[in-house]
């Protein structure tokens, strides 16, 4: 067997290993997937993102967070769900253990170059904070092939409400959120209606249009295993713009 065959032959064999490791990862109810990095080790680049939550240090939930590629995002709805994942499949670059994050941002999609692009649709593809990625791989590795679960989210306290908007609007961003993690429909009522629908605005950021000023405050939250928790009079009659106030929380 002549230099090229061998070396076509040894790449072939390497495929099927990882491909039959795949598979038995996902047998095991992991998926597969790949990884990298954003940021600094302060986390300062991951506050704020396309969930719509702020400043996740004081919000709960730390650094222990990731952005989601196209094909995990859902438009937003799989904000605040929880994954456990390592890194898989690579001696040189993978560091043993695993870790816990939410979900709090987007990777966006870049279609301007034809390689890269590990956002891009249909790729499946964390984005951590650069502390969560060097718990299971090496800083220089930059990207890593992983493998992944969602798992329930645990959380310190209640469900928060953060109340933003003005007379006319109201916009609640919903967070800390256990169990299942991410929202799917939210309710409110006041202590004068019935229940009312809300609809999502962006990320976690769900809005109504009716009057509630002067009204104890009331909410259903609904996540996407079909679990609902209602939070009776969570924000008293004089509730302000601005305020957070905290409900009953999801079991995990």
């Amino acid at each position: 067997m002549d230099g090229g065959w061998f070396i076509l032959v040894v790449m072939l064999l390497g495929l099927c290993l990882g491909m039959v490791a795949a598979g038995s990862e996902s047998s095991h109810g992991w998926s597969v997937a790949h990884a990298t990095f954003y940021g600094d080790m302060s986390g300062t680049e991951t506050m704020q993102g396309a969930c719509g939550y702020g400043d996740l240090i004081k919000q709960g939930y730390g650094l222990e967070t990731t952005a989601l590629s196209t094909a995990l995002f859902n438009n937003g709805l799989t904000c605040g769900a929880c994954y456990k994942i390592r890194c898989f499949n690579d001696k040189q670059w993978c560091l043993k253990g695993t870790i816990i994050v939410t979900a709090t941002n987007f990777c966006p999609p870049n279609y301007s170059k034809p390689e890269g692009n590990w956002c891009n649709p249909p790729l499946k593809h964390f984005d951590l904070s650069q502390p969560m990625f060097r718990k299971i791989a090496v800083y220089r590795s930059g990207i890593v092939p992983v493998v992944y679960k969602r798992v329930p989210c645990k959380k310190s306290g209640g469900v928060k409400f953060e109340i933003k908007g003005n007379k006319w609007w109201i916009l609640v961003l919903v967070y800390n959120v256990g169990g299942a993690g991410d929202v799917i429909n939210v309710k409110i009522k006041g202590s004068n209606t019935t229940w009312i629908q809300m609809s999502r605005n962006w990320g976690q950021n769900w809005q109504t249009t009716a009057d509630l000023l002067g009204q104890s405050l009331s909410f259903q939250v609904t996540t996407s295993d079909s679990v609902m928790v209602e939070s009776d009079n969570v924000a008293p009659a004089d509730w302000k713009f601005g305020g957070v106030y905290e409900g009953k929380q999801f079991p995990s």
